[in-house]
């Protein structure tokens, strides 16, 4: 029977045994529900999604109850999510497996003002600034050319560019943002930093710093961008079709932010047309990536199935952040990562 003093967490996304065992191990106040077999079976390491299973009406019965008994969930029950407030009466708090939760919250029944909603903004960082770097080094050295000469086994002497010296744009200043900046800085490229109005414009490694309107302006002298902010209203087609026809020639983009963060369709034409040294995209405004797509046969294109994220120890990353959420919640101090419904993110 649940006390004031516990607080039941209930485990709506799959988990290694050793990861809800430390959640449990947080604090002896803590009643740790967790069905696996309710749950999708992961695809991969570190998969919260995949296809639920159907339950039987026992299991069904059982599950609702879980629900119905949690003040805290570790991710989205996604079986219902129009259902959300009717199934958990009790909810006060759902910590995010995600960083990026935007366009997801709008889909289920959630009651903001008395629901906290956590993100995992900061477990992704440094993977995706680690993707951004490779993708930049990549079409810096040429490989898409290596590859092509490698198949057909052509040897031939070429010129590559050196990824040092070069000035990158990173849009967005979050952890992901400064993470690529950090990095980057390191490999002794100047980096600006796109930052929305009001928001940090300083970070290790970043030199100067422009608003997201300005963009457009140091466009013709940027030889690379990184896309790392979120899609709110403000940032929906920043990189627009008027942003292609000023791009620097030569210039490469690496979306590890949301499809819909560019103009698409401007970008498949600037990529046909040359004007885009290359493209390195981790997401799409469509996912899948429409198998119809110019994206796919494009040899300045690398794609990635919005996986740039995903590493082996996200769960023990995500894990630790929500048992540090935890300590916090049960101390009474603020949580981090804390969801704003007005900016997005």
């Amino acid at each position: 029977m649940t006390t004031p003093e516990t607080v039941t967490v209930v485990i709506s996304s799959p988990l290694e045994p050793e990861h809800v065992a430390a959640i449990r191990a947080v604090d002896e106040r803590l009643d740790v529900l967790y069905e696996p077999s309710f749950l999708a079976t992961p695809r991969y390491v570190a998969d919260h999604g995949g296809d639920l299973p159907v339950l039987t009406a026992a299991q069904d019965r059982h599950w609702h109850e879980m629900l119905a008994r949690a003040d805290i969930s570790f991710d989205f029950d996604r079986r219902e999510p129009e259902r959300a407030t009717a199934n958990f009466p009790n909810l006060k708090w759902i910590q995010a497996t995600s960083a990026g939760v935007g366009q997801v919250i709008p889909r289920f029944d959630l009651d903001l003002s008395r629901v906290v909603v956590t993100t995992a903004a900061g477990v992704h960082a440094v993977p995706l600034a680690e993707f951004a770097v490779a993708a930049l080094f990549h079409f810096a050295k040429g490989f898409p050319q290596l590859r092509q000469w490698q198949q057909q086994h052509r040897w031939t002497r070429y010129t590559s560019r050196n990824l040092a010296g070069q000035r990158v744009l990173v849009v967005g200043l979050g952890a992901v943002g400064r993470a690529t900046a950090a990095r980057l800085a390191a490999l002794d490229v100047h980096v600006t930093a796109a930052v929305r109005p009001g928001g940090t414009s300083t970070a290790p490694g970043v030199v100067d710093s422009v608003a997201f309107s300005e963009i457009d302006r140091v466009l013709p002298v940027t030889d690379g961008v990184v896309l790392a902010c979120p899609l709110t209203t403000e940032t929906k087609k920043l990189i627009s079709a008027v942003s292609f026809d000023l791009v620097k020639p030569g210039a490469v983009l690496v979306n590890i932010a949301r499809g819909q963060v560019v103009d698409e369709e401007a970008m498949i034409a600037a990529l046909v047309e040359g004007r885009l040294g290359g493209a390195a995209l981790d997401v799409a405004a469509v996912e899948p990536l429409p198998t119809t797509s110019p994206l796919w046969d494009l040899d300045t294109v690398l794609i990635s199935p919005h996986s740039a994220s995903t590493v082996a120890t996200e769960n023990g990353l995500i894990t630790d952040l929500f048992c540090r959420n935890l300590r916090r919640w049960l101390d009474g101090e603020p949580l981090l990562n804390r969801y704003d419904p007005d900016r997005g993110y």
